[in-house]
Parts: structure tokens; C-alpha cells; sequence
């Protein structure tokens, strides 16, 4: 297992490299630069300004130099610093952020498992019943809702009309004053929907996947030899069936990371939460370079990891990998 993690950890670093090289093509290849900002809307700037602030920005330079001086400081861990009026570190900026956006995935993940587990199980179990064909409508419903616009009518349902919920924000007023208790009712108050938003695609999908895979092991030799054992159904479902039919939604959940942080800069866009998602949502409209480089690689490297996860959690279900 040592030996396995070992070479997964050294396959990360050229991956990196092509993901961050990629990365910063693309978003140079985009239309405008961060001078543009500056100098465009300020009747002023001359384009002497305008040529000096793109030296000092490195942005007269090849761009393979560019890349190449970038590459170098993100060997010594220094993403540089934002282009933006406060001219912070982009990472000081990143972890200000990072913790909501982890936080909020973890939450849809653990949504995610805990409701689309035992729906997939009841579906192949209870195989072409009305509970069924009423999670195959739900599963449908939810890949073909967009996020954004499932965001749009609860906000404006259950928090704008029957004002059940806050549509923004992870604070009421007056939460600097509230007791310990209260600041986390409050907290959890408004992450309801975004988590919810979040997990909805995940917990469509991961239930159908669960349900095939269920109807897939159920059907195997060792099933019926068991049930032929005189073993209880709820034993040969939960301990022999359910185990197996985990394995591939493991592999799955640990591809699904990357759309979730995608999926961060909807949500928290919509519901003005400051997480790394709203941040890389400035950041590109303010061409911000280095932040947006910064909260790429954060997320290479979260998807990276939770794909050497899921390879882990596989060799962990299963005996036969780990011998092997």
C-alpha cells in the first residue's frame, strides 16, 4: 500500500505541471488584461501608463517567461500577489476563503452519501414499485434542473416569500452579539440552501448509481447462495450486497470532487457567499491573474487528491485489491 501511495504521489507532479500549464494559457489566450481596468475607464492614463503598469505586471514578456517565473515561485509555495487595489497575497486571500467552500462540500458530500445510499438500496431492492419509479422522476428532475436556476426559485420561494430561509450571506445582523449556540443555529440557518444546491445534481445521480449497482450484485452467485444459507435478507443486503455495490460509487465520488468545487463558484456567487468560488468570480472579472492561477492550482490539487482518495477507499472496501 506504501509502495502504491508513493507512486501516486510522484504521477501528482507532472499532472500538475500540465493542468497548471494549460491553465495558464488559456486564461492569458482571454480577451482583456488586468491593465485594461486601470487604464481604460481613466481619461487620464496615457499609454506610456498603460505599457509600464504592463511591465510591472511582467505582461511584456513572452509568455513562456511568464509562465516559467510563475512556475518558479509556485516551487517555493509563492503564488505572488493579487493585481487587484489591495495588492495581498494570493494565498493569505485563498485560505481567508478556503475553509467556507471546504466546509460547504464536505457538507454536500456527506448529503450526498447519507441520502443517495439508502435510496439506491430501496430502489433495487424494491425493484419497478411506486417508491421507485417516484426516485427514477426525482433522478430525472434533478439532472435536468439547472442549479443556478433551482437557486433562483427557493430563494425567491422559501426565502423571499415565506422568508424561511436567508437567500445570502453565512451571518445575520447582529451576529458578533448572539451566544455560542445561537452563532451556530445561525450558521447552519444559512448554509441550508447553498448545501442543498450543492449536494441536488449529486444526490440525483449517485442514487441511480447505486441502484444499478445494487440490482447488478443482487443478481450474483454469492447472493443466492446466501439467501439459500438461511441468512436474513437484511444481512445478505447490508453486509454481502452492499459492500461490493460500493465500489464503484467510491470511484465515482472521488471524480465527482472536481465538479463540486466547479459548482462552488455558482452557488456562492448566487448566495454572496465569501468562499474561494466568489473569489475566483472577482477574480476573473478583474483579470486578476495570480489569484485565479492560485485558486486553480487549489483546486488541481483538491481534485488530485481526492481521486488518490477514492483509489485508497477502493483498495479499503475491497480485500482483493489490498492483496493484490
Amino acid at each position: 500500500m506504501l509502495v502504491y501511495l508513493s507512486k501516486r504521489l510522484l504521477m501528482m507532479i507532472p499532472m500538475l505541471i500540465g493542468i497548471t500549464l494549460i491553465s495558464f494559457v488559456v486564461i492569458h489566450l482571454a480577451p482583456g488584461e488586468p491593465t485594461d481596468l486601470q487604464t481604460d475607464l481613466n481619461p487620464e492614463a496615457s499609454i506610456e501608463m498603460k505599457e509600464r503598469l504592463r511591465a510591472q505586471y511582467d505582461l511584456d514578456k513572452p509568455l513562456y517567461v511568464q509562465y516559467g517565473k510563475w512556475l518558479s515561485r509556485l516551487v517555493r509555495l509563492d503564488f505572488g500577489d493579487s493585481f487587484s487595489q489591495d495588492r495581498r497575497p494570493v494565498l493569505e486571500k485563498i485560505f481567508e476563503r478556503m475553509p467556507i467552500t471546504i466546509l460547504i462540500n464536505v457538507l454536500s458530500i456527506a448529503l450526498i452519501l447519507v441520502v443517495s445510499v439508502p435510496i439506491g438500496i430501496m430502489s433495487a431492492v424494491k425493484r419497478n414499485s411506486p417508491f421507485d419509479r417516484g426516485t427514477t422522476v426525482f433522478v430525472f428532475l434533478g439532472f435536468a434542473m439547472p442549479s443556478f436556476w433551482l437557486a433562483l426559485l427557493l430563494m425567491d420561494f422559501l426565502g423571499v416569500r415565506l422568508g424561511l430561509f436567508p437567500i445570502s450571506g453565512l451571518r445575520s445582523i447582529g451576529y458578533e452579539y448572539m451566544s455560542w449556540g445561537g452563532q451556530l443555529l445561525d450558521s447552519i440557518h444559512h448554509l441550508i440552501l447553498p448545501v442543498f444546491i450543492s449536494a441536488f445534481g449529486g444526490l440525483a445521480g449517485f442514487s441511480r448509481y447505486m441502484r444499478s449497482n445494487m440490482l447488478e450484485v443482487i443478481r450474483q452467485d454469492y447472493i443466492l447462495t446466501a439467501r439459500a444459507k438461511g441468512l436474513s435478507e437484511r444481512t445478505v443486503i447490508y453486509k454481502h450486497a452492499l459492500r461490493n455495490a460500493l465500489l464503484p460509487v467510491i470511484t465515482i465520488l472521488g471524480l465527482s470532487v472536481p465538479g463540486l468545487i466547479g459548482g462552488s463558484v455558482i452557488f456562492e456567487t448566487i448566495f454572496a457567499i465569501p468562499g474561494m468560488g466568489k473569489l475566483f468570480y472577482d477574480g476573473v472579472m478583474m483579470r486578476d491573474y495570480p489569484l485565479i492561477m492560485g485558486i486553480l492550482v487549489i483546486g488541481a490539487v483538491l481534485t488530485l487528491v481526492g481521486n488518490m482518495l477514492a483509489d485508497l477507499s477502493y483498495a479499503i472496501a475491497d480485500p482483493r485489491i489490498r492483496k493484490g
